[in-house]
């Protein structure tokens, strides 16, 4: 039922949650690129590639933070620009939450905390064979501890409280570029031990650090990641094409970049099938950090093919299908809404519960008493492939196969949390994919690269 039960080799990765720079409680306004001021900071580039995106990626932060779209039509809601600050009802959402980690030591007491998670219908943030993290209003805590026993009432910790969470959700929208020499953090007290700092993007030389400074300094709303991977592509126009999947629940598309060098001799019939690696984040709208991940990960193939002899390989043999964004509905929510909205925006049979959990509502082992509540953070709709955006890439993924001479032999889907390295299968605990060890190799391979 999850995404990663696909009939494909997959790797699910999930990264560490990144902090970004702390900015202030105080109401922020949007304020426009200082274009003078970023010719003083910034490395004069020297590169038609850097001359370009450095102007243009000015450009689309200047316009997304200055330009008020008017038009009160559907479609133009929809291409609107976002303010790129936290909205002014962050602290009130926000303020009164908990994350609290439970530490479990048998299956009882596992069942028992999954079953009150259901009655009270509470965010589970992660869980494992010995924890399981909850974020609930402070005022739930009494009654989710009287539904559980004794030995997990007196067995968790909080992660987050008092302010922390909300500090948490203002350190990851951009700052206004005239207030980052001026940052009032919202509390004093550190971030918790188990979270990083802000993960640093791999070193490539020197060359290359002016490139990847404007965009990947802060996280980047739709209006600003759309025209930049169309950027990407024209630019790139040997190796990069700009790709459609489908459309989104409100109508956005769902874009992707294919990356790689075709065989010249595309009239032959007979020639094999193209081998291709789908990568795929923001299923889950709230972990930004995927959809930037995935966004370098294109940066990165599309940048080094013919400078890096290995990635020259690589595109040579196989194409790349990165999609940065499956649910651009609920991302945008995010940006505008609930940074911690986490499914899709469709509407389901509650009107005011809506959205899907996308990474469980593939077909493969979607289980006939599939449903629940629409309410619940995991709901997966009442049948398989009913969010419009997971029937969207199955149906790409079809025709490609059928139509296009594509073979799927990879799929790698970013996720953001729990800093794990998952394959399938997740829905049953006995039952063990084809090819197991050669997964298991590569979860151990991607372990060591990261590491």
């Amino acid at each position: 039922m999850r995404f990663e039960r696909l009939l494909l080799p997959v790797a699910l990765f999930s990264s560490g949650c990144a902090a970004v720079p702390s900015p202030s409680l105080a109401p922020r306004t949007p304020s426009c690129w200082d274009e003078s001021t970023a010719r003083q900071t910034v490395q004069k580039p020297t590169s038609r590639w850097r001359r370009l995106s450095s102007h243009v990626i000015a450009a689309l932060w200047k316009e997304e933070t200055c330009v008020a779209n008017q038009s009160n039509s559907p479609a133009s809601k929809i291409a609107a620009p976002v303010v790129a600050t936290a909205p002014a009802h962050t602290a009130a959402r926000y303020g009164s939450d908990v994350v609290l980690r439970f530490n479990v030591s048998n299956a009882d007491e596992l069942d028992r905390l999954k079953d009150a998670t259901d009655t009270l219908l509470l965010d589970i943030w992660d869980y494992t064979s010995s924890w399981v993290d909850l974020r609930l209003a402070k005022d739930l805590v009494p009654s989710l501890l009287s539904l559980l026993p004794k030995s997990l009432q007196e067995s968790h910790m909080p992660l987050f409280q008092d302010i922390s969470l909300t500090q948490a959700v203002y350190d990851t929208y951009p700052e206004p570029k005239d207030a980052r020499t001026a940052r009032v953090p919202l509390h004093s007290t550190a971030q918790p031990a188990h979270f990083d700092q802000r993960a640093k993007l791999p070193s490539q030389g020197p060359s290359t650090r002016s490139d990847t400074d404007i965009f990947f300094t802060d996280y980047q709303p739709l209006t600003v990641i759309d025209p930049w991977l169309r950027l990407l592509s024209s630019l790139f126009t040997t190796h990069t094409r700009l790709i459609t999947i489908g459309r989104s629940a409100e109508d956005r598309p769902i874009s992707a970049l294919r990356i790689g060098v075709h065989p010249t001799n595309s009239e032959d019939h007979d020639a094999p099938k193209r081998k291709t690696i789908l990568i795929t984040g923001g299923l889950h709208a709230r972990e930004w950090i995927s959809t930037s991940t995935a966004n370098f990960i294109a940066y990165s193939l599309v940048t080094s093919y013919g400078k890096s002899e290995s990635i020259t390989h690589m595109l040579q043999d196989f194409d790349f299908v990165v999609v940065p964004t499956l649910n651009p509905d609920g991302y945008a929510y995010t940006w505008t809404t609930d940074r911690l909205w986490r499914k899709t925006r469709q509407s389901t049979s509650l009107r005011f519960c809506p959205g899907m959990d996308l990474d469980h509502s593939f077909n493969f082992s979607f289980p006939p008493t599939a449903g629940g509540t629409p309410c619940s953070e995991a709901f997966p709709g009442d049948a398989a492939f009913q969010a419009t955006e997971a029937k969207a890439l199955a149906s790409w993924a079809r025709n490609e196969t059928q139509s296009n001479n594509v073979e799927f032999v990879a799929l790698l889907d970013l996720h953001s949390y729990s800093q794990q390295i998952l394959y399938p299968y997740a829905y049953s605990c006995s039952t063990s994919p084809p090819g197991l060890e050669d997964l298991e190799e590569l979860a151990f391979g991607l372990e060591k690269a990261i590491r």
